[in-house]
């Protein structure tokens, strides 16, 4: 297998419904639109590399049933490379997506009994890529490909979106770790105190803010980039977005500024449409925002 970005982690299948207020106790309300589709940090970030035009694979768990199968097809239509998927008895984790007209959400998951899958459960000795992405969700096997890949000089990153066994694990070992606000409050109380702090176990780290941007350091370098201003209608998957353009960014070898920017258009762009995998950008928008900002 020779790919541009492996991403390794969580793959889930979501339901999308936008309302025009968030339900209160008791309350039955009737929702404007649905939208069923796969989910999941990994996998939304590679498939938003595939849709980037870059060779891709997902590595990770899907269960056995109609959730499960209907997100495998949609990574066969997107091309993002599926050899790496372990299919099992176990449930497809699944995510409950509630959107607000302003764009803000509300989530519950749900993975019943499906456990995290183990050392060895998938090969990667016949992989060859320029990057690979981690999420965090899947540290059993994460920890010894991030070992290999140190061996071999990959790059590697982080999706760290909340603080949790995995992330802790993987994030002093990754090149790249680049957390969300939320991970960053967890993490620190505050995204300037957690940037300072994470510097010192991570060479790059990058805290995204949503509308606010981001902010960076790098070595002794650091720095923020503004967000684009767009029309926000449903924020879900911005940061999958913006992590899998990152991945491709970093396999393009791309600038560093330039890097930014590519993440952060995919990052907006999602922003622009209803659910997470509907709203990843095709190569032509991504290519249009992106080029016009430099």
């Amino acid at each position: 297998m020779n790919i541009d970005v492996l991403c390794v982690g969580h793959a889930s299948y979501d339901f999308v419904f936008s309302v025009d207020h968030h339900p209160t106790a008791d309350e039955k309300i009737v929702a404007q639109n649905f939208l069923g589709c796969g989910g999941g940090p990994a996998a939304n970030a590679a498939v938003t590399a595939a849709k980037l035009n870059f060779k891709t694979a997902f590595a990770g768990y899907l269960g056995q049933d109609i959730y499960g199968e209907n997100h495998y097809q949609e990574f066969l239509n997107y091309s993002v490379n599926t050899d790496l998927i372990i299919h099992g008895s176990s449930p497809t984790p699944l995510s409950t997506i509630i959107v607000k007209p302003n764009g803000n959400r509300a989530l519950i998951n749900y993975k019943g009994n499906t456990r995290t899958l183990s050392a060895g459960d998938i090969d990667f000795s016949s992989v060859t890529t320029k990057v690979v992405l981690f999420d965090g969700h899947e540290p059993h096997i994460s920890l010894p490909l991030l070992k290999r890949l140190k061996q071999q000089g990959i790059p590697t990153i982080l999706d760290a979106g909340s603080v949790h066994e995995g992330t802790l694990a993987l994030m002093n070992e990754v090149d790249y770790l680049v957390c969300s606000e939320k991970f960053a409050v967890q993490f620190a109380g505050d995204e300037v105190t957690a940037l300072s702090r994470l510097a010192q176990v991570s060479k790059v780290v990058v805290i995204t803010l949503g509308e606010r941007g981001l902010i960076w350091q790098r070595g002794q370098d650091a720095g923020n980039l503004p967000a684009f201003k767009i029309n926000a209608i449903d924020t879900t998957g911005a940061g999958d977005a913006f992590h899998g353009a990152f991945a491709a960014a970093v396999a393009s070898d791309l600038n560093w500024f330039q890097i930014l920017r590519f993440a952060s258009a995919a990052g907006a762009l999602c922003c622009t449409k209803i659910g997470a995998r509907t709203g990843l950008p095709s190569k032509l928008e991504h290519q249009t925002l992106f080029e016009d900002s430099l």
